[in-house]
């Protein structure tokens, strides 16, 4: 589990294909910034821009994961030369910052606006289609592993699971300045994770009703 409280910024520095052909995955060897390494144990879980990995390599200043193909198809960034949001997995001494996140991406937004207000920043994602019911005022939500707060929701068609929604989101300075959010555009495609506890609240209901 983790919190969504971006910890330090990484770069993965090589993308090495793994055996297997076209449906095999990659290794990555991840320079982890300012992330310190010296509690982090082999086997241990990292989210890269809020995808949980485990370490199979470390020194103490990087560290090596394997990433499926299957983890490929269904995050952005973890293919190429990128900077990376680092987090470690949460431990009961910690204090819980964000919310409770898992670590496995629910899908790719697309942004639709990046533009500053005042000396913040406003965040407009295009959510895919499936994901329109888990977001609500004042929700929380996971953007490229960052623990953000939806400031509003607009349902702009279809209906149902076939529901497209963008939500809104501000940016304090402190966030631009220390993740990779800064580098986000128009288009740009991002790892969603939508609140855990409206995942269960959602597979409840749609139980009892059958």
């Amino acid at each position: 589990m983790f919190t969504g409280i971006v910890a330090a910024v990484g770069k993965i520095t090589q993308v090495q294909p793994l055996e297997g052909g076209l449906d095999a995955g990659v290794r990555l060897s991840v320079d982890a910034g300012g992330l310190p390494l010296a509690d982090v144990a082999l086997g241990d879980s990292i989210a890269l821009n809020g995808a949980c990995m485990t370490v199979i390599e470390k020194t103490d200043t990087a560290f090596k994961v394997d990433v499926s193909r299957e983890s490929l198809n269904c995050t952005v960034g973890l293919d190429g030369l990128n900077e990376v949001n680092l987090e470690k997995a949460l431990t009961l001494a910690e204090r819980l910052g964000g919310h409770l996140v898992s670590g496995h991406v629910d899908g790719l937004g697309v942004v639709r606006k990046f533009e500053p207000v005042g000396e913040s920043w406003e965040l407009v994602i295009e959510a895919p289609v499936g994901l329109a019911k888990y977001l609500a005022f004042k929700g929380s939500i996971v953007v490229n592993g960052v623990s953000l707060t939806v400031n509003r929701v607009n349902d702009i068609g279809g209906s149902g699971d076939a529901l497209v929604s963008q939500f809104s989101i501000n940016l304090i300075p402190h966030t631009i300045a220390v993740t990779t959010l800064k580098h986000l555009q128009v288009g740009s495609q991002v790892n969603l994770e939508v609140d855990l506890i409206a995942r269960y609240v959602e597979r409840m209901l749609s139980a009892s009703s059958k």
